[in-house]
């Protein structure tokens, strides 16, 4: 068994992994020094938009003249879902046109709000092609998107076979040392409101990979929760149309960096001018 006493790195690697997992600790966490992650870098993380019509346009352009504003560099934008309000191209268009407007590259995984129908996602698809399943990287870290959706149902939802399947293809060809961060829509943290039925088979997936952070949304609402080695939150929706599943008044956005390894985040309150 591994003693209670806090160890050193040499004596943990001595322990077996079952060992490791049973005290709650993944083998990624103890890379988690080890990645070859790169100089610091800030990126900001939206969720639940909410774009219903040319009413919410203001706000949204104060959010990307906001982000420009920081002092802080910021290198890419995760919006992880619920883009539309209704899943309509007409509400879809205006929110790729105004973010673009970052300069910078915008990721976008999709929310149920973002279906028009139980079986209609084209206008997400036409709008955002390459916004299902995905990974990418930027200094050092490796990023994974993924389509947390069924239809547009709320609750009780399951990551679909068809993520699953992909996630299963697509891990191997991580690195497991270098640090790592997910973003989908639905909650994925321990529990958390409206969290994935299957999270918990989800997250497993990367029990040997140093996953250091997940964001999600879906419930508009600050949460954090702690698996192993990683920071799983929800946040406060950024937008005009809807408002906090908590009561809470505050809107807005993370803006987060990337550091040594860790992911450091902050909450920006935007109001509309």
């Amino acid at each position: 068994m591994v003693p209670a006493t806090p160890l050193s790195r040499r004596q943990l690697l001595r322990y077996g992994a079952g060992s490791l997992l049973a005290a709650g600790l993944w083998p990624g966490a103890l890379r988690a020094g080890d990645g070859e992650a790169g100089k610091p870098f800030h990126f900001a993380v939206i969720n639940d938009l909410h774009y219903l019509d040319k009413r919410c346009t203001p706000w949204h352009e104060g959010v990307v003249k906001q982000i420009k504003d920081h002092k802080a560099k910021v290198e890419f934008c995760l919006l992880v879902g619920d883009l539309a309000e209704d899943g309509k191209a007409e509400q879809f268009d205006p929110v790729r046109s105004i973010y673009r407007g970052l300069g910078v590259p915008v990721h976008v995984v999709m929310g149920n709000h973002d279906w028009q129908g139980e079986k209609d996602r084209k206008a997400f698809d036409d709008l955002f092609p390459k916004a299902g399943n995905y990974s990418f990287e930027h200094g050092g870290w490796q990023f994974v998107g993924l389509d947390s959706t069924d239809g547009p149902r709320a609750s009780g939802v399951a990551v679909r076979d068809e993520t699953l399947k992909w996630l299963d293809a697509a891990l191997p060809k991580l690195d497991k040392k270098k640090p790592l961060v997910l973003f989908t829509h639905f909650p994925l943290g321990p529990w958390v409101i409206y969290r994935a039925t299957n999270a918990d088979d989800l997250l497993g997936r990367f029990k040997d990979y140093n996953l250091q952070a997940v964001f999600n949304g879906h419930f508009h609402a600050s949460t954090e929760r702690r698996v192993r080695a990683a920071t799983i939150t929800t946040n406060r929706c950024c937008s005009f149309s809807r408002q906090n599943h908590d009561g809470s008044k505050e809107k807005g956005y993370f803006l987060c960096q990337a550091r040594d390894g860790k992911v450091t985040r902050e909450f920006v309150e935007h109001k509309l001018a």
